[in-house]
């Protein structure tokens, strides 16, 4: 019997990163999330690159479909996706040839076809697959990772390479190099399954299989368990961009099969250069520097430095070219004012390009800022030229601004919030209004029991309870709820939460 997929997805830049090098890929027969890395910023065409591809062979099989033919089946749908990535592989050879700024650059790529009886999974890098079946966790990809190699060879425990000083260096990823070849697995569907694909933007972050089981496993609409698992990446650190899908294996539905694909992050906005070899051209000016800036060795379990001449041969160092991918970081007076540099270059650019040119790259950007009390969504850039703002009030919401985390009201105060699409934009309000809904129940809930403290005659009033104490254990918000209604473990200690950072709760409601 063949089954159909409820797919339920989303891309975001996290909260220290300044873009998204992450891509993803959604339809009824494929789910595919790529994590680009490395390079003069070039992650984001990495990504871009191997989602472009999949998509092209996924496209065929939509088509195929459609026309009432016979889509790709079993074995044949692992070739597909063999093919595609070695195209992509390729493509990333060729660019790095033809711009050589470009060398370094990578992606990881993970994700499967689903034939309506079969899962055709690709994997390469870190980036995971789980399938929850029956309640049981289980992960459908192997980490081409230096870590999970000392895991494989019993020199280390998972609780270990969780903290290991290495955990981030890559044996594997889609590079332009002919020796990375991805793996490919054919799994048998069950009606029930629910499958998740995400960068490491989450499992980084939420290092540890049981809060994923118990987010997953929740009873929840797909779109509350995304935001649960977001929010658990938020209070893991929130230090890399976070993508992710959910996938549940449904009845087949004919109106699920008709559902358009939609491409999420970098690929949903990047243009890919059309390679010209007789006249090359420098792409890297124009895309965000992330050169890794100079760094103290990482001292060995015995308190020695370790040197790169000890690091193994043949790993990637996705760190090596990004300075900011797991170094949070809160905005500085000297970053504003690198803002303003950068908005009186775009400016010049614009003058020099023409009006036309400079408008569509005005039209294409979205923030989010105040409307009044409320939070709403602009088009364009929050900056003004000579007293005309460069935006237009697209979408006002119900949210107020003081309801926020201070955090994040601070942020949407300041336009800070700047996306490269208005779904992107409103996806991250749907996630304010949840913010401010769990800040407005737990804020309300504090004054009653400040009210009913005894008070002695004379004596001064107690201090106000702190966020802290006044959070409601069994709120959806800063602490994901498990499906029996108490607070998982998210930032209490375990690897990769937000206890393990010095990083403050940007989530907590003050």
């Amino acid at each position: 019997m063949a089954f159909s997929l409820q797919i339920r997805a989303h891309s975001e830049i996290g909260l220290v990163r300044n873009n998204n090098q992450d891509s993803a890929y959604v339809s009824p027969h494929l789910i595919v999330v790529a994590d680009g890395m490395g390079g003069a910023a070039a992650g984001d065409l990495a990504s871009s690159v191997a989602i472009r591809e999949l998509q092209r062979v996924d496209e065929q099989n939509l088509a195929a479909d459609a026309s009432g033919g016979e889509p790709l089946a079993s074995g044949q749908m692992l070739e597909a996706l063999s093919g595609a990535l070695a195209k992509a592989n390729d493509a990333l050879s060729d660019l790095v040839e033809w711009d050589r700024s470009f060398e370094g650059m990578g992606t990881t790529v993970c994700g499967a076809m689903f034939d309506g009886e079969h899962y055709g999974i690709c994997h390469i890098g870190d980036s995971r697959g789980y399938l929850l079946r029956d309640g049981e966790l289980t992960r459908l990809t192997h980490d081409h990772s230096w870590v999970q190699s000392l895991i494989d060879e019993g020199k280390i425990t998972p609780e270990e390479a969780a903290k290991h000083p290495h955990r981030s260096l890559l044996l594997k990823v889609l590079n332009g190099q002919p020796v990375h070849t991805p793996d490919f697995t054919l799994v048998d569907a069950k009606l029930g399954d629910r499958l998740l694909f995400c960068s490491d933007g989450l499992c980084g972050m939420v290092d540890n299989d049981e809060i994923i089981r118990k987010l997953l496993s929740a009873d929840k609409p797909l779109e509350s368990i995304v935001r649960s698992l977001t929010q658990a990446a938020h209070q893991g650190g929130g230090l890399d961009n976070i993508t992710l899908i959910v996938a549940d294996v449904v009845e087949h539905d004919d109106a699920l099969q008709a559902v358009p694909p939609q491409v999420l992050g970098a690929a949903e906005t990047l243009k890919i250069p059309e390679i010209d070899f007789s006249e090359p051209i420098q792409l890297s000016e124009f895309i965000e520097n992330t050169t890794r800036l100079p760094r103290e060795r990482v001292p060995a379990s015995d308190g020695k430095a370790i040197s790169d001449e000890a690091l193994p041969d043949g790993v990637i160092d996705p760190d090596r070219f990004e300075a900011i991918r797991y170094t949070p970081h809160i905005a500085s007076r000297r970053r504003r004012w690198i803002g303003w540099v950068v908005t009186i270059l775009v400016i010049l650019a614009v003058l020099v390009a023409g009006v036309f040119g400079g408008r569509a790259y005005i039209e294409s950007q979205h923030f989010i800022g105040p409307d009044d009390e409320h939070v709403a969504i602009y088009q364009g850039i929050p900056e003004q030229i000579l007293g005309h703002p460069l935006s237009t009030l697209t979408q006002s919401s119900e949210i107020v601004v003081a309801d926020l985390p201070p955090y994040y009201a601070s942020k949407v105060r300041n336009k800070e919030l700047r996306y490269a699409s208005e779904h992107a934009a409103q996806t991250q309000v749907e996630m304010l209004g949840e913010m401010a809904e769990r800040c407005k129940a737990e804020r309300a809930a504090s004054v009653p029991a400040e009210s009913s403290t005894p008070q002695t005659p004379g004596a001064d009033s107690p201090a106000t309870d702190s966020p802290a104490e006044t959070q409601s254990p069994t709120d959806s918000g800063s602490a994901p709820v498990t499906p029996d209604g108490t607070a998982s473990a998210v930032g209490s200690g375990t690897p990769g939460s937000s206890a393990s950072t010095s990083r403050p709760d940007l989530e907590a409601c003050g």
